[in-house]
């Protein structure tokens, strides 16, 4: 008994730096995916932005800003293992210095005769036992606390909450869609800018069949009209109806399924022209794609890629030009055939021949 006492008096001071020493693995832990987050992004923006890197032989000093993420995120992570490793020296030394005082203990009481030297030899194994166990248990906590170090940043985002939810009883939309919208006196702030509108009082109204022009200088508030009728932002005030129903009443996915977007940066996917084109619309026809992209006059340039249609587009598009990037995406927006179509200078990149083409398709 006096001998599993000192063990289990030891079991504590063992598993009290196992805790203490853990939440300082975990917090280096988050902060080294942070770092390396860094590094990534970094590595992605300047690979995606290379051409433009080297035009302007920014080389030197990229290299030297990706060198000081790099250099930000291995310190971390010496000091989340600087840790780690602390944890472990600190448990190997009470463990083995508990092994220690019991074999001095019990080596007194054999001497004294108070206890036989098989029954130490079997108090000494189980205390192995028990010492291999708690051992054990600052690896394992070690490793626990390392990954969820790491997957706080996924549980962050995970639980992030959006600010445009599907209200609780969505209101449908009538069938068929006609494509009528309103703005009625709709003010609107950015959030990384309240202090400015970006549009105030605005009223807009647009019958179905007809085709409206948004005219004005850059920053006038254009593409915020857009965004705010695909309800990627809430106005402060006003309100926006798409054929008579108040989208803030509606879910999102319904409104959206109703509308084609063509971007002022068309956005093309890392796959074959057939995929980017029928985005939209996934069950769409050879048929169907081949019609819209000699609509949205891409097919001259796709017939004389090397497998047509099948040609894969590189990441984010690399193997096109700015107009053909365009016209892609003019085919993906006329393929889903929407009630609503938004044009955010759609044709800007597109020579005059192309446009009137174009045009005349839409």
């Amino acid at each position: 008994p006096t001998l599993t006492g000192y063990v289990l008096l030891f079991v504590p001071l063992v598993v009290a730096p196992i805790v203490i020493i853990g939440r300082i693995v975990r917090r280096l832990s988050k902060e080294t995916q942070e770092r390396i987050a860094d590094v990534s992004s970094f590595a992605d923006e300047s690979l995606n932005g290379v051409r433009i890197m080297q035009a302007f032989t920014h080389e030197a000093v990229d290299r030297e800003r990706f060198g000081e993420r790099v250099e930000g995120a291995f310190q971390t992570s010496i000091r989340r293992i600087r840790a780690r490793a602390l944890l472990t020296a600190i448990v190997i030394l009470l463990v083995f210095g508990a092994i220690g005082v019991v074999l001095w203990l019990g080596g007194r009481s054999v001497i004294a005769g108070n206890m036989t030297g098989g029954d130490l030899s079997a108090f000494v194994f189980y205390s192995i036992v028990v010492a291999g166990a708690v051992g054990a248990i600052s690896e394992v906590v070690g490793d626990l606390q390392r990954a969820a170090g790491g997957a706080e940043r996924l549980f962050e985002l995970l639980e992030t909450e959006p600010e445009i939810q599907a209200p609780d009883n969505p209101v449908s939309f009538p069938e068929p869609a006609r494509g009528a919208v309103a703005f009625e006196s709709v003010t609107f702030q950015y959030p990384s800018r309240p202090q400015v509108s970006a549009l105030d009082a605005f009223s807009l109204d647009v019958s179905p069949g007809e085709t409206v022009a948004l005219v004005g200088p850059s920053g006038a508030g254009k593409t915020t009209v857009l965004q705010l009728l695909l309800r990627f932002y809430e106005p402060q005030s006003g309100t926006i109806r798409v054929d008579g129903v108040d989208i803030r009443e509606a879910d999102p996915a319904a409104l959206r399924s109703r509308i084609g977007l063509v971007p002022q940066d068309p956005v093309i996917f890392s796959c074959d022209v057939s995929d980017n084109v029928r985005y939209g619309r996934p069950d769409a026809s050879e048929a169907d794609i081949r019609a819209a992209v000699k609509a949205a006059a891409a097919d001259e340039f796709i017939d004389a890629m090397p497998d047509g249609m099948a040609t894969h587009l590189g990441e984010r598009g690399v193997r096109l030009s700015g107009g053909q990037r365009q016209r892609i995406a003019i085919a993906r927006a006329i393929l889903r055939d929407p009630s609503l179509l938004l044009l955010d200078e759609a044709t800007s990149a597109l020579d005059a021949e192309s446009e009137l083409l174009v045009q005349e398709a839409l």
